[in-house]
């Protein structure tokens, strides 16, 4: 730690470090836009085909209605708890404990889970350009990966907030620049009809292949509450939140139905079933077949997302843990911060030891690809069961603590729209075939449900014990911490909550 002395944290992570600008991308670079159009978004034109930006429009609107949800609650309570004390104070704080368990175990995978990517996506490219290098050398990039996130955590908010800025900016930037000229390549070929329903693929006809695909493309934008955490460290942190959560769900997505009707004109709408995440029916194909060394620019788009939206859920990951572990509730090591930088310097440590220990061993034990499948499904299937239960605890939260506030559109229908548009997507990322487009998942990443299900059973007794000895810890889930906070127990005294 640079030779000085790292400390329990008594004053709380750096205040006003970073502003609207750097938690807006926070929340972008945590929802991978780069790596989401090119490999996560394509697996719904299987369904969708051609209509497949009819599915990403939907999709954006059904993640509209959690995203208000979360920006509402992030402005009553600004918290480095975010999900764990929105739950606790709108539904209870035993259910705002196992939250924040969950939460904190899916997004400390996050970075493992983009560190292989980054490591099979680089070993694949370059075993590719040049057939020397060898096709499974990709754990030297992973590692690489991580010790570039680590330093950047280690750094303090701003540091990394800033490297994901840029980052952010770069993949964004790169991914528009070239559906821009896909469109003006496309001349006469640009129609509306991928807004209809008459390209869906072969066996998912009409509005259940556009439903179909709505699914599989929802899923890319797990993300947008990432900036929740950071509310502690930033500037106006009720008015930047708020704007931050629901813009950047709004700005991606829209970026999402551009890049995804640019790509569709282009290859062709009634071929585009064909469309995947790699081969020359890709975005990379697409761009080495037509476009000469552009193709390089969009693969360190994609390389570029990985790490951005690693060092973006690290940042998650540790702020969570810290609001955690400031409590009790977790090891109370997890909230010690750094004399200088107030960056959770253990809790970076720790998340550093697990992404490479996962990185490593599961790699290793499977290979990268199926390693990367199994914590995908263990971080989705979560992910999404926090949001349904964040749906429950906006409307929670306003009918039984802010009465005076509620706006009953906002804070009930979207809510239930929220929970709605969640389910199906739950049950795909959990491989339960409920619905026909629905495939059961294979092992072994049939082994994601078991995971979950020790971890929240481990969360559950850990619950168990501390309200048995330590009561008023699991209380405090409900607290939110904030300098200009006169109240003794921390919670807000703006009318928030009635005691």
């Amino acid at each position: 730690m640079s030779g000085e002395k790292a400390e329990l944290g008594t004053t709380g992570l750096r205040r006003d470090a970073i502003g609207l600008r750097e938690v807006l991308f926070q929340s972008i670079t945590a929802m991978a836009p780069a790596a989401a159009v090119a490999a996560s978004i394509p697996s719904g034109a299987a369904f969708a085909g051609g209509s497949l930006p009819l599915s990403v429009l939907i999709a954006l609107v059904a993640c509209l209605f959690t995203a208000s949800c979360v920006a509402e609650l992030a402005r009553e309570l600004p918290a480095a708890g975010s999900v764990s004390t929105y739950v606790a104070q709108g539904l209870h704080p035993a259910i705002g404990f196992l939250v924040g368990w969950g939460y904190v175990f899916v997004e400390a995978l996050v970075p493992p889970l983009l560190l292989l990517q980054l490591g099979f996506t680089t070993a694949g490219t370059l075993h590719q350009e040049w057939s020397s290098y060898p096709a499974d050398l990709w754990w030297p990039w992973a590692l690489a990966g991580a010790a570039i996130i680590g330093v950047s955590g280690y750094l303090g908010v701003r540091a990394s907030a800033r490297f994901g800025t840029v980052l952010g900016i770069f993949e964004v930037l790169v991914l528009l620049v070239f559906a821009i000229w896909l469109i003006g390549k496309a001349g006469g070929d640009n129609t509306l009809s991928v807004f209809g329903t008459s390209h869906t693929a072969e066996g998912y006809a009409g509005v259940s292949g556009v439903f179909a695909g709505s699914v599989y493309t929802v899923l890319a934008f797990a993300g947008f509450e990432a900036a929740a955490p950071l509310a502690e460290e930033t500037r106006d942190p009720r008015r930047t939140m708020h704007r931050a959560v629901l813009g950047s769900a709004l700005a991606i997505g829209l970026f999402y139905v551009l890049t995804t009707y640019a790509i569709s004109v282009y290859y062709g709408p009634d071929r585009f079933q064909e469309f995947g995440a790699s081969g020359a029916a890709s975005w990379e194909g697409v761009a080495r077949a037509s476009f000469g060394l552009f193709w390089v620019l969009v693969f360190l788009a994609v390389v570029n997302s990985a790490i951005a939206n690693a060092n973006a859920c690290a940042t998650v990951s540790t702020r969570t843990a810290f609001a955690l572990a400031r409590i009790r509730v977790l090891p109370r090591f997890l909230a010690i911060l750094h004399p200088k930088y107030r960056s959770p310097v253990a809790g970076i440590a720790v998340q550093t030891a697990v992404a490479v220990g996962a990185v490593l061993g599961l790699g290793f034990a499977y290979d990268p690809v199926t390693a990367f499948l199994l914590l995908a499904t263990v971080i989705v299937t979560v992910v999404i069961g926090v949001y349904i239960v964040v749906n429950l605890a906006c409307a929670g939260y306003f009918l039984r603590r802010r009465r005076e506030a509620l706006k009953p559109v906002r804070h009930v229908v979207l809510p239930l729209l929220g929970i709605v548009a969640f389910v199906p997507a739950l049950l795909t990322a959990a491989g339960l075939p409920v619905f026909d487009f629905v495939s059961e998942l294979s092992a072994p990443v049939s082994y994601a449900g078991s995971v979950v299900g020790v971890w929240m059973a481990t969360g559950v007794v850990v619950l168990l014990v501390l309200m048995r000895r330590h009561p008023g810890r699991i209380a405090e889930t409900a607290r939110v911490h904030l300098d200009d906070d006169p109240s003794p127990t921390g919670l807000p005294q703006n009318g928030a909550v009635q005691r």
